[in-house]
């Protein structure tokens, strides 16, 4: 399996710290509102990396953080009149609902930045004792940039040529000894949530608080840490200054990030009007759509959202739980029976399908490859099998599809969540109907199904339907 590592720039081979086991870190969300698409990908990008790598045999301890502590945060408390917390609890419900929605599970822990103050403080005073930090007379902490020498080599910036605007958020203390320093911990502003420190009362910096939790749950060295490509300067590069200033260690074997998402080929901001947040989408579209529409790229490459290529990914979809749906059907009333001869050749050649995916999966995750696999074998699928098919021919099919769908994150309906006992009987009653060329009958009966969501079709093989 070879996957690209920004640190390096190039495709590696995968090869984990401990064999068998995998350490993963994803920045999470900072949660003040609403999720929205762009938080999406990351989220669906690297579950989809968690399931291929639990597919292929490794244990993996995946850890994403929730940033409950952020100027962003307390801006909407002091809005609201409400508290920090309450507004950071809310919206990581939310959050949490919209992942459940994209069939992002959970991962192994979910650490909160304010829970975890205790380690920050420890970790900042461990860098002073080195040399690598100072207090300046407010209070505030900076990180000496020069010091750690290796500044600069996951963004490949040259030290002398950065300028000091970082994300941090501006200082009343100007007190920096470089202009790039930055913040490990901040003095409080009226207001605002604190906690007391040797320094002052405050809180802690961004960057601080991902070093830490991937510390404290996974582990001084990592195989894997991934976000966004927004997140390579400064975020992921003071992550590795401090991280491996404080440990003496590699902080992150590989580094690995999704491009950028675009709408209508332009940069999602509220001024202009094209942001959208993930419950808004899911007005429109069931979400396991929006997995399958971000799928449907390279997760490193940028990758543009529009009204039509989420139509088209809504379809590709359909076309997949067309061709899972047909081999439920055609199981459903086919007798019992093993594969014959001719059938077991032909599940033999469905392996082909499973090894392009497997391919395409072990060349950097490349989705959009293992993508067209499933279609391929959705299409073999629907090619070679018919009424006079063995129930095991089909059963395993059925679960071939099923297989490769699961490692994507895709769910495929099943016929017996959605049919009840009182349509099945009205499908009984319509079929009835049409014997007796009680057409008018028939109708009715499609017309009342139609009212509950549900699509009759009349195949050679029988009634078919599907979810509208």
């Amino acid at each position: 399996m070879k996957v690209y590592n920004t640190l390096s720039r190039k495709k590696e081979e995968f090869v984990p710290l401990e064999e068998g086991k995998v350490r993963m870190y994803v920045c999470g969300p900072t949660v003040y509102n609403f999720i929205h698409i762009g938080n999406a990908r990351p989220m669906i990008v690297f579950d989809t990396v968690r399931r291929y790598m639990e597919y292929k045999g490794y244990d993996v301890n995946f850890v994403s953080n929730f940033t409950d502590v952020d100027d962003k945060i307390i801006k909407k408390a002091i809005e609201e009149g409400v508290s920090a917390q309450e507004v950071s609890q809310r919206y990581i419900a939310e959050c949490k609902k919209d992942m459940e929605g994209m069939n992002v599970r959970p991962a192994t822990a979910h650490p909160l930045a304010t829970e975890e103050i205790g380690g920050m403080l420890e970790m900042i005073s461990t860098l002073i004792e080195k040399g690598y930090a100072y207090p300046a007379k407010d209070g505030t902490v900076y990180f000496r940039t020069r010091k750690f020498k290796g500044y600069g080599k996951l963004s490949h910036k040259n030290l002398d040529d950065l300028q000091a605007g970082h994300r941090d958020i501006q200082v009343t203390g100007q007190e920096k000894e470089d202009p790039l320093d930055f913040v490990l911990w901040k003095p409080k502003k009226e207001g605002e949530p604190y906690w007391e420190s040797p320094w002052c009362q405050g809180r802690p910096g961004w960057h601080i608080e991902c070093s830490v939790m991937s510390k404290k749950y996974l582990g001084e060295e990592i195989d894997i840490h991934a976000g966004g490509e927004d997140l390579i300067f400064p975020h992921h590069e003071n992550e590795i200054a401090q991280s491996e200033a404080c440990n003496g260690k590699a902080f992150a074997k590989y580094w690995l990030h999704n491009g950028f998402l675009n709408i209508d080929n332009r940069k999602m901001s509220k001024s202009l009007g094209n942001f959208f947040t993930v419950r808004e989408i899911s007005e429109k579209y069931d979400l396991q759509v929006l997995r399958f529409f971000m799928l449907g790229a390279h997760y490193r490459s940028p990758l543009n959202f529009s009204a039509e290529l989420m139509e088209a990914a809504k379809n590709g979809l359909e076309r997949i739980h067309n061709g899972v749906d047909n081999l439920e059907f055609l199981a459903k009333n086919s007798q019992e029976g093993q594969m014959g001869s001719q059938e077991a050749v032909l599940w033999q050649q469905s392996q082909e399908f499973v090894e392009k995916f497997e391919a395409a999966m072990d060349d950097d995750f490349n989705t959009a490859d293992a993508i067209s696999a499933v279609f391929e074998l959705v299409r073999f699928a629907n090619t070679h099998t018919g009424e006079g098919s063995s129930k095991e021919f089909l059963e395993n099919l059925h679960g071939r599809i099923g297989l490769l769908c699961g490692i994507l994150g895709i769910t495929l309906k099943q016929q017996e969540d959605i049919l009840d006992e009182e349509i099945e009987g009205l499908i009984a009653e319509r079929q009835a109907a049409r014997k007796e060329k009680d057409f008018a009958r028939a109708d009715e009966i499609r017309n009342m199904l139609l009212e509950q969501g549900i699509i009759l079709e009349d195949t050679r093989e029988g009634v078919k339907w599907k979810r509208a």
